[in-house]
């Protein structure tokens, strides 16, 4: 530029023309202009190592089940699982920091393996951990919680000892009693024999009703995922059972109150829970005091309330009431001949139903238990 305006004015001084030396001073510029070098721009491409950790972080985002990616023994990435399970603080730590335990981080120091860890997340918590190599710096960790399969073997245990027990109770009774009965040396007279008789015979019914409410359970449990169909009115049934209870057990121990309300159930299931739980209300209710069944319309569903004046449950039990073979007073159930049962098939019916089941007491005061169940949708109007 300075040597174009220098020409320019040398030109004019040695009395050149200076439309010709304006003319010469364009031509340059424009010469300059052309000819500029073209801008550089800068592209940074990420490090082979950055773009295989992304595409590991986007492989791993979708799984189900907990997942980590080690970077060595620090934590890369954790997908949604994992920052839900062990917190988000966990990426960018050290996995056996992020972990925190004997056996997991025993895990963490071979290439690869598999281990049951007990205790990981809480104090019964069970999950199977296992760890992949990708290569020599980058590992997968991931995760199944195996905590509900150990709690479902558990129970099934649990329910298969109570079963037993149960089971074994009343047939060592009646053997018992039969073997004295056929023993010719036992000299049992006419009034033991007749005792004995009623033991037995009280027994079996026992048994009996045992081995049905068990039948009734299974039954129960083998159709949880069936959702009924038919139409119910659970006000008009609540009313022929309460008035064919009262009829056996006396008219002024059953206090009905029932409107109607409309359900989708299975009847055979709905009639199973009004009875048990009438016949709990009336086992352990004040004999003396009416038993209540209420069915309401509450909204969108339909309530059904029964209620004893009996002594009460103390609070620290109902939580455990619908577990099997449940009492809170053993001896007692036993002599009213109860199976510890009821309330757990009330509480499968129930769910099967997708309701919901309330149980409040007080000491002194009774029991009311609530079952909530949805209203059936009116059928729609036949246009004419």
């Amino acid at each position: 530029m300075i040597v174009a305006l220098g020409t320019c004015i040398a030109m004019i001084i040695v009395g050149g023309s200076a439309g010709l030396a304006f003319a010469v001073l364009i031509l340059w510029l424009s010469t300059l202009w052309l000819s500029r070098p073209e801008p550089v721009v800068e592209v940074r491409v990420a490090d082979e190592g950055s773009v295989s950790r992304q595409a590991m972080v986007e492989l791993v985002e979708p799984f189900s089940v907990p997942v980590l990616m080690l970077d060595r023994q620090r934590i890369a990435a954790a997908n949604a699982a994992a920052r839900e399970t062990l917190g988000p603080h966990i990426v960018g730590q050290d996995a056996r920091v992020a972990l925190r335990h004997p056996e997991a981080i025993t895990l963490l120091e071979k290439p690869q393996g598999s281990a049951l860890v007990r205790g990981l997340t809480g104090a019964r918590s069970i999950w199977q951990v296992r760890r992949v190599s990708i290569d020599q710096r980058f590992s997968l960790i991931e995760m199944v919680n195996r905590t509900a399969e150990a709690d479902i073997s558990r129970s099934h245990t649990d329910f298969v000892a109570n079963a037993s027990h149960e089971l074994r109770t009343p047939l060592a009774s009646i053997i018992g009693y039969i073997e004295t009965l056929a023993d010719p040396d036992a000299k049992v007279d006419a009034a033991t024999a007749a005792r004995f008789h009623a033991t037995v015979l009280r027994e079996s019914r026992r048994l009996q009703s045992l081995v049905e409410d068990l039948m009734s359970l299974s039954r129960i449990e083998a159709e949880k995922h069936d959702i009924p169909r038919e139409q119910i009115d659970l006000g008009l049934l609540a009313a022929s059972i309460g008035s064919e209870i009262a009829s056996t057990v006396g008219e002024d121990r059953i206090d009905l109150h029932v409107t109607d309300a409309m359900v989708t159930g299975d009847r055979q299931q709905l009639d199973q829970i009004i009875r048990n739980l009438i016949d709990n209300a009336l086992k352990y209710g004040d004999p003396g005091q009416p038993v209540r069944v209420e069915v309401v319309c509450d909204g969108a569903e339909a309530v059904l309330t029964v209620i004893d004046r009996g002594e009460g449950i103390h609070a620290d039990h109902i939580p455990y009431l619908t577990r099997r073979f449940y009492r809170t007073d053993p001896g007692r159930s036993r002599a009213a001949g109860g199976t510890g049962l009821g309330l757990a098939i009330v509480k499968h019916i129930v769910e099967r139903h997708r309701g919901k089941l309330d149980i409040a007491s007080r000491l002194g005061e009774g029991t009311s238990v609530t079952v909530r169940l949805a209203l059936a949708m009116a059928p729609p109007k036949q246009l004419s």
